[in-house]
């Protein structure tokens, strides 16, 4: 399976002239500029889809690898109607454009103009960042803050300072199942 390389160099020159068409500020051009990189799309897809075969039904004494991929041809199809989709709603893009204003041309509007000269210093963006971004603190102020948090007692533990805490249930009588002269604690 080789590609042709006509193809494949007409498939990147329609790339090349699509998005240059696309890059301009005329509607018109930016719908030629669709429509060549459609065309160039489906144009590399065939091209590197393999070369001809038989139609992909089955019969039983053909090989298999001389049918020929429909797969590709899917796409393309797929494609056409895509880029005829979008062909449709640009020229009515372009045309309700032209109604209202008389050109296709996309003007620079108030806002485009102001982004324009703003600075490109963003005080946020562009501030002096610390070397150092750890939310966590160096090795030798770990250690100082393990040792102080040793030191201190446990206000958990009760005033004897038992190896267990003192929870609420602790002081209460422990209740009891059954009837209450045969009552068993649980």
């Amino acid at each position: 399976m080789t590609a042709n390389l006509t193809l494949l160099i007409i498939s990147g020159l329609l790339f090349a002239c699509g998005i240059y068409l696309v890059l301009e500020r005329s509607l018109t051009r930016v719908l030629l500029g669709l429509m060549l990189l459609t065309n160039g799309a489906n144009l590399l897809v065939l091209a590197t889809g393999g070369g001809a075969g038989i139609a992909p039904f089955y019969d039983a004494g053909t090989d298999p690898a001389a049918y020929s991929d429909p797969l590709p041809q899917a796409l393309i199809l797929t494609s056409i109607v895509i880029s005829f989709a979008v062909t449709a709603f640009m020229l009515a893009m372009i045309y309700r454009t032209w109604q209202l204003g008389r050109a296709d041309v996309v003007a620079d509007d108030i806002e485009d103009r102001r982004v324009a000269a703003t600075p490109s210093w963003d005080a946020e963006d562009d501030a002096d960042v610390p070397t150092d971004l750890s939310e966590f603190m160096n090795p030798d102020e770990a250690v100082a803050a393990d040792l102080e948090a040793l030191a201190t007692p446990d206000p958990r533990l009760g005033p004897e300072g038992g190896d267990r805490p003192r929870h609420a249930e602790d002081t209460h009588a422990p209740e009891t199942e059954g009837t209450e002269e045969g009552a068993t604690p649980r």
